[in-house]
């Protein structure tokens, strides 16, 4: 009788032909061989490396690397968060079908990279940080940046990225990976476990050689997997619309994720169902939509506020329900929610009823059992009209005027000269409220907010992961002073790399989404503004300078006549440009908006603050102010 090969970890066969390589060629190898099918057209799932070379991965992964040449692409960054963060956002702009890896020398080079595995662990990105980690032999303990644990000579540096991992796992030897490798792929590319992978890559085990199956290095096409909706649970959702007067949906970055934007747009028109967007789910209607109510939530339009006000069945299609959307879990109080999600995480939130199942499969199947039924007309004049009250609020806020102009002001301007198919991209401070309250979005993938995390810092490395998943998109990048100052190493990448961004900085001196937060709270304005911090001298700062000197063409301008004339500049150079811009730092739009839970002290000497706290408590207690 015929014996049988021997089954490896990861469904390999052993005793084929095996191939000796080091696990860092052997990783490599595998890596290269993964693709993904993306509109019927197969592609290499991981769009190449970043990686920033230390003696824990400079002779593993640096010299395997080096072997693969353009199979899979290496690219040299400027600082290991913002090369994850240029990772993170590829993926987002791939709509999470391709995604890049990461790699990092042991001690800070991986816990510079902790930050950005947060974010995307919050905002569900796949990305694979691959940071070297100490010896699994110990023998020379303790290793030049090891961390020792007195209690556990286990840990190292690199547990940090235990709570920011979808998966984690220690390679420790190098056989390992026959099984690390498809786990973490799986991962990946699951539509609900969706986020980082960290696999620490221990510095002998890189180095070490394995007798690897050559069946390993087959090439393997991965393809969405899209979750069909229980019929009960669709079923449910049918009647509840049916029996609806005034229902609303509320899309999430679920819709183009799952490339629904197409369907929805249809079931919306076709039901005159109206949909405010999330954050996230930017762009899933067009701007001018008939059904677009624009964002919701605490940096939300009134017209898509007041419909949630007012509806009787919310729909939550590809939404986490953040408290930025549901305006701390009062904008949604007391009305019927459902929750059409793949994540079984969030099904429940809110006490929602569920629909477990992939938004465009999902959404169509919905928009038969829905054929012929609409809304009443009088919920779509209702709607109609807030809109059109709304885009009167909307060319007030971003109409120029003032002589220190508004980030409103900054944001109209960008928008009247970008093109249709340019993305604008942001993270943190006030610009995000600004934006997902008036960037209109012409199309899916015009809109590129980190709002997960609203992680400082992201912006710049973010601009140029984006140009790096679609080089033909005209990007552009709007960044508070605070934030570029956080991080903006990656600006010289792009100008190394060819990849011209656009990036446009509003200088409000300091900190001024914070600083308006602090006072509106009955807080002293402190330590946010530079002129409220402890200085000796307020800092002069030449950030088109800093900015040339970098590789980039840069300027700095006043008012928004002379923004006009610069981004036509922008738009004409072939490399990145930078355009800076005093704003000032109190003026925020006033339109729309809804309560945020932000804690006011419970004692203060202040009379301020106690005012503040009278006002919280009645928010609370559900009373008026």
């Amino acid at each position: 009788m015929a014996r049988r090969a021997p089954i490896a970890a990861g469904g390999v066969i052993m005793g084929s032909k095996q191939l000796r390589l080091t696990m860092a060629q052997a990783l490599s190898r595998w890596m290269a061989a993964q693709s993904v099918e993306i509109d019927g057209q197969v592609v290499p799932y991981f769009a190449g490396v970043w990686a920033i070379f230390g003696h824990g991965n400079v002779a593993g992964m640096g010299e395997a690397l080096a072997g693969m040449g353009n199979t899979l692409p290496t690219y040299r960054a400027h600082n290991e968060q913002g090369m994850a963060h240029a990772a993170i956002a590829f993926a987002k702009a791939s709509r999470r079908q391709r995604a890049m890896a990461c790699t990092t020398s042991i001690g800070p080079g991986a816990t510079n990279m902790v930050t950005a595995a947060a974010l995307a662990h919050v905002n569900r990105l796949p990305a694979l940080f691959l940071p070297g980690d100490v010896y699994a032999s110990r023998r020379p303990d303790p290793v030049l940046q090891q961390i020792e644990d007195f209690a556990d000579a286990t840990v190292s540096a690199n547990d940090c990225f235990r709570p920011v991992s979808r998966y984690f796992d220690r390679i420790t030897r190098p056989e390992q990976i026959l099984d690390a490798l498809p786990r973490a792929m799986a991962v990946l590319t699951d539509p609900a476990l969706c986020g980082p992978v960290t696999l620490c890559l221990c510095q002998d085990v890189q180095a070490e050689a394995y007798d690897y199956p050559e069946s390993f290095f087959a090439p393997k096409t991965w393809r969405q997997r899209r979750v069909r909706a229980d019929e009960g649970e669709l079923a449910s959702l049918v009647a509840a619309i049916r029996a609806a007067k005034a229902p609303l949906i509320v899309a999430g970055g679920g819709v183009l994720y799952s490339q629904a934007e197409a369907v929805l747009a249809d079931l919306a028109a076709e039901t005159g169902i109206p949909v405010a967007e999330t954050q996230a789910g930017k762009g899933s209607l067009a701007w001018d939509h008939p059904q677009a109510l624009g964002s919701i939530g605490v940096t939300g339009t009134s017209a898509a506020n007041r419909a949630a006000e007012n509806a009787d069945l919310v729909i939550g299609v590809g939404t986490r329900l953040q408290d930025f959307t549901t305006g701390s879990r009062t904008l949604f109080a007391g009305r019927r929610l459902f929750q059409l999600n793949v994540a079984v995480h969030d099904l429940a939130k809110q006490a929602a009823e569920p629909v477990l199942g992939d938004a465009r499969a999902t959404l169509t199947a919905l928009r038969g059992s829905l054929d012929g039924w609409q809304v009443p007309q009088g919920w779509r004049d209702a709607n109609d009209a807030a809109v059109a009250e709304w885009n009167k609020a909307w060319d007030a806020a971003t109409a120029p005027g003032n002589a220190l102009p508004s980030d409103a002001q900054v944001i109209g301007a960008v928008w009247r000269q970008a093109s249709d198919d340019a993305t604008v991209v942001c993270a943190a401070g006030g610009l995000p409220g600004e934006l997902h309250k008036l960037w209109r979005s012409h199309r899916p993938g015009g809109y590129h907010v980190e709002y997960g995390f609203s992680c400082m810092g992201y912006e710049v490395a973010g601009g140029l992961g984006v140009k790096m998943a679609d080089p033909a998109r005209d990007v552009y990048v709007m960044v508070g002073d605070g934030s570029y100052l956080m991080l903006n190493s990656e600006l010289a990448t792009s100008v190394m790399l060819g990849l011209k961004i656009t990036i446009v900085l509003l200088d409000n001196r300091g900190y001024g989404c914070i600083n308006r937060l602090q006072q509106g709270t009955g807080g002293r304005p402190f330590n946010n503004l530079l002129a409220d911090s402890a200085h000796e001298t307020l800092p002069d700062i030449d950030f088109a300078g800093h900015a040339r000197s970098l590789g980039a063409t840069a300027e700095k301008i006043d008012g928004i006549a002379g923004l006009d004339a610069a981004l036509a500049r922008a738009a004409a150079s072939d490399k990145s440009y930078v355009i800076v811009i005093d704003t000032d730092p109190m003026i925020t739009t006033q339109a729309g908006g809804h309560w945020w839970d932000v804690a006011v002290p419970e004692v203060s000497d202040r009379a301020e603050v106690r005012a503040a706290r009278a006002v919280y408590e009645n928010k609370l207690t559900g009373e008026s102010e």
